[in-house]
């Protein structure tokens, strides 16, 4: 029998993984706009209580066409199909195993220095209110193609602890981004606008958090409709910043009952998916509204759903002296413009890159410290802002054989 160790994932035993002080971990994230996978390479070290990290990589990938139909197809109830959502679980996971290796090559990352992946996987639907979610891309695929372990399917853990599953950034949020003498909203705008309020020194009962309404998801299904599909994003916000906010269309749309409701609260297409773009064109077309106004009220919407979100939910309970904004909704120039607007003598308005935190990179790189974490047997979800009676270990963790 051979003296060497025994082997398993590929290169190590759980106990050595666990042993292992600094790891690098993969973190994956395709979000509620369904446009692609952000993929993070990030060195993680625990000392003291508190996480380092370094990023050594990260990178965008398109979804191809068809796989991202398939995927859209399977959010809506009259389309989604139980052998097509059986079929993509699998072929999502696939994508993922390419671009991982596409972006370890780009950096020149040796794929068997990985040491562990998290992915949040893609939602197909979201029910909080009934205590259901579901997440794709099977994990198993993808722990074969690399031999690590995967921790995935971060949300249903908390759901059975009686949250909403969501949002599960905001641990990362506190684990990095608290500060001793300012109160702090980070704000992504990602498909969904979601934020963490980190009130000063701050404890993890403190956080507030939740979804503040929709975000680039709305305006990209908006684009894809006005342009006949040869336009899927309004780059940069040139398109909306051409039109003219209608008012009266505003306040209809803020008016939705979502945006009354106190936290803990989580949204997503179920809410402000076809059906809500299909009534917001209606009201529109009634008002003689032309394209670059229906995006500009619809970009203001966002803003605005953020600014109420914040008056409502955040502003009675402590202070927020800096809006740190992240996702892709940051490369959107007219968001951005509106933010300073609405908050301007308020709050200071910046971007998580001012903090380590690339504002596009900022859920991959919660993902694989959110995977160290459940590897690490550590609660990591944040019951204040999911509503779950404890704090629970998020995910599923998928180990395979030796090699």
């Amino acid at each position: 029998m051979s003296d060497a160790a025994p082997m398993l994932c590929g290169r190590m035993m759980p106990s050595q993984l666990l042993s292992k002080k600094n790891r690098l971990v993969v973190g994956l994230m395709s979000g509620t706009s369904c446009d692609g996978v952000d993929v993070a390479f990030v060195e993680i070290e625990r000392r003291e209580g508190k996480v380092e990290f370094n990023l050594r990589h990260f990178a965008e990938f398109p979804f191809e066409q068809e796989l991202r139909s398939r995927l859209l197809a399977l959010a809506e109830i009259e389309t989604c199909r139980i052998d097509q959502l059986c079929i993509t679980n699998f072929q999502l996971a696939r994508f993922y195993t390419r671009v991982i290796k596409a972006a370890a090559a780009e950096a020149s990352i040796p794929l068997d220095s990985i040491d562990l992946i998290g992915s949040h996987g893609q939602t197909i639907h979201h029910l909080p209110e009934q205590g259901a979610t579901l997440q794709i891309g099977e994990p198993s695929v993808i722990a074969e193609a690399f031999g690590v372990p995967v921790v995935a399917d971060f949300r249903p853990m908390d759901m059975a602890a009686g949250g909403q599953g969501a949002p599960l950034v905001p641990y990362v949020d506190y684990l990095l981004l608290r500060h001793e003498k300012n109160g702090r909203a980070i704000q992504n705008i990602g498909g969904i606008g979601n934020v963490t309020w980190l009130p000063p020194v701050c404890s993890p009962d403190q956080v507030i958090a939740f979804d503040t309404g929709p975000g680039n998801m709305l305006l990209d299904a908006l684009m894809a409709k006005l342009t006949g599909g040869e336009k899927l994003f309004d780059a940069s916000g040139d398109f909306a910043a051409r039109g003219k906010v209608c008012r009266e269309v505003l306040n209809q749309l803020l008016s939705h009952p979502y945006f009354e409701s106190p936290p803990p609260k989580s949204t997503g297409r179920e809410l402000f998916g076809s059906h809500f773009v299909e009534s917001l064109l209606q009201k529109s077309e009634a008002l003689a509204l032309n394209n670059q106004d229906i995006m500009a009220t619809a970009t203001a919407f966002t803003v605005e759903s953020i600014r109420l979100s914040y008056d409502r939910f955040l502003l009675p309970n402590g202070p927020v002296d800096e809006l740190i904004a992240s996702g892709g909704g940051v490369k959107n120039k007219t968001i951005m413009r509106g933010l300073q607007s609405a908050f301007e003598g308020r709050c200071r308005v910046t971007t998580s890159d001012e903090f380590g935190l690339p504002s596009a990179a900022r859920e991959a790189i919660s993902f694989a410290i959110l995977a160290n974490e459940t590897i690490d047997g550590r609660p990591n979800n944040l019951p204040s802002a999911t509503g779950a009676g404890r704090a629970v270990v998020l995910g599923k963790v998928v180990w395979c054989g030796p090699r």
